[in-house]
């Protein structure tokens, strides 16, 4: 199993970007796809979370209403659309699949629950 998170990058504070986990040697549609990501010094927080047929979906509260998080399972791949950038969105993001993960708009199962992990990638948000 593969996990391949791309699309990173500097972006200044307000501006956009748009993450891609492309996933290979799984049955893409039977797991749950979340990002996660970690700040220097910090630990890593999950930011979005998709179930496999792409019908539930859960944001922290620091992120909601300013990231969107939707699949394509023709493609095998998860996208991570981040609006209104902040600097303290700046963070090394991963994707991660898991397929006994719980999805609802209040909450969603914690990372240990997730079985693979992408290499990561580096968002930097900063004038």
């Amino acid at each position: 199993v593969q996990l391949q998170a791309s699309g990173g990058g500097l972006v200044q504070p307000g501006g956009s970007l748009r993450l891609s986990c492309s996933a290979s040697g799984l049955a893409f549609d039977d797991y749950a796809i979340g990002w996660f990501r970690q700040a220097p010094g910090k630990e890593r927080e999950g930011v979005a979370c998709i179930s496999g047929s792409g019908f539930s979906t859960y944001y922290p509260d620091s992120v909601r209403g300013r990231f969107t998080i939707s699949r394509d399972n023709t493609e095998d791949t998860v996208y991570l659309q981040m609006n209104g950038l902040k600097p303290e969105d700046t963070a090394v993001y991963y994707c991660a699949a898991g397929n006994d993960i719980s999805i609802s708009p209040y909450g969603s199962s914690p990372e240990h629950e997730y079985h693979y992990w992408g290499q990561g990638t580096e968002v930097t948000v900063s004038s």
